[in-house]
């Protein structure tokens, strides 16, 4: 039983190894033009706002800290906002019943031409996400969508100007840890534009 349950253990590590090592050659491409729109967002004095259910919840406010405290190093502050941490906001809209506009709403209030909506979701289908990018479209703002498992409805709603990274994989879990690394290399992509290369410490 011991055996088994390792053996299980290490396949996690397996694949998701694999997936990373097949995803880079897929995604450098639309992660640096990720990287690029969202520089050329907040060198222009604007700001990311960042949204997802669940797993991809939490990866937007990780995503949210490191843009505004820092990554791997010091540097001036950068404008983001996880839309889904405000519990007055969310537990709000959705006593009223209005989940499905959860993001929108607050789209609607914070965001500005310019701005990048960071969706996460990692099947692509999730009607508030779906609802958020409508309005950023009406603000005139760009879409950086992170997906996996074909990109979904999500990869419909996008427009020339936004920026898809569609983790090539079904499974949920595979496709929450490529998102977790894309982030990273976004921030890790604005961070060297801003400030240079870097030799990086163990």
């Amino acid at each position: 039983m011991q055996a088994m349950l390792e053996q299980r253990i290490q396949q996690h590590f397996i694949d998701s190894a694999d997936l990373n090592y097949h995803a880079a050659q897929i995604l450098s491409k639309p992660l640096a033009a990720a990287v690029q729109a969202i520089l050329a967002c907040v060198t222009s004095g604007g700001k990311v706002l960042a949204c997802g259910n669940g797993s991809s919840a939490a990866s937007a406010q990780l995503f949210a800290g490191q843009f505004v405290g820092r990554f791997e190093r010091d540097r001036p502050e950068l404008g983001a906002v996880a839309l889904t941490t405000d519990t007055t906001v969310l537990t709000s809209l959705a006593g009223e019943g209005d989940g499905q506009h959860l993001f929108a709403k607050q789209v609607r209030a914070l965001g500005q031409a310019g701005d990048v909506l960071l969706v996460l979701s990692a099947t692509g289908q999730h009607a508030n996400v779906l609802a958020a990018m409508a309005v950023a479209h009406e603000r005139d703002m760009t879409v950086v969508a992170l997906t996996g498992a074909g990109g979904g409805k999500v990869t419909a709603a996008l427009r020339d100007t936004d920026v898809h990274v569609c983790v090539p994989h079904e499974r949920p879990a595979r496709i929450h840890e490529v998102h977790l690394l894309a982030l990273h290399c976004i921030s890790d992509g604005v961070d060297t534009q801003l400030l240079g290369d870097q030799e990086q410490t163990t």
